[in-house]
């Protein structure tokens, strides 16, 4: 009976070490999961033949939206965590739309991060909108909460007005939905260019 008694002991220690020693790998292994930085694609709008909208006094789209994301392609962070940034084109080169979105999941994204400029035959129209998919999918409420931050950040450093976030069914929110959080951001109107610190 004692050796009994000392053998489900033993088992039992023997199983919590077991335990143990899962959580601990399991931790291992979430930590560097944690502890890896985001994967924020920015996907400069245009380039090569289409330029995109161009202002009055000639400035292009795709010239101001590469400039800004080449800008942020500088950065290493990400709402306060460590973060890599990647271009989907880092010169005035023409990318299929297919092709941007390819390269969002051969790099794992964590974000997707269109950039474009408005243009409106009004020309009394202002502000920043941000997009996100029409089409419900894993991603939505990120993808809004994205949307949102990225507005009220552009709001305060240029001083325009919110337009806010809004649904459509552009390609690239379309092919990357069940991918990672995606917006397409329009930066302002082009006849508009606001000063980004």
């Amino acid at each position: 009976m004692l050796l009994i008694t000392q053998n489900a002991r033993l088992g039992k220690k023997l199983q919590n070490v077991i335990w143990m020693l899962l959580l601990l790998q399991i931790s291992l292994i979430f930590g560097q999961e944690l502890n890896k930085p985001f994967r924020v694609v920015i996907d400069p709008g245009h380039g090569g033949i289409d330029s995109g909208a161009v202002g009055v006094n000639g400035i292009q789209e795709k010239d101001l939206v590469l400039e800004i994301a080449l800008k942020m392609s500088q950065l290493n962070e990400f709402d306060g965590k460590p973060a890599e940034y990647f271009l989907t084109r880092y010169t005035d080169t023409l990318i299929s739309l297919r092709d941007r979105t390819k390269l969002a999941r051969i790099l794992r994204a964590d974000y997707y991060i269109s950039l474009h400029y408005n243009d409106a035959p009004n020309r009394n129209a202002s502000g920043v909108e941000v997009f996100v998919s029409n089409q419900e999918n894993r991603y939505s409420r990120q993808s809004i909460w994205l949307g949102l931050v990225l507005g009220k950040s552009l709001v305060r450093h240029t001083g325009q007005r919110n337009r806010g976030v809004k649904f459509a069914n552009f390609q690239v929110l379309r092919d990357l939905k069940d991918v990672c959080p995606v917006v397409l951001v329009e930066l302002g109107f082009i006849n508009k260019q606001p000063c980004l610190n």
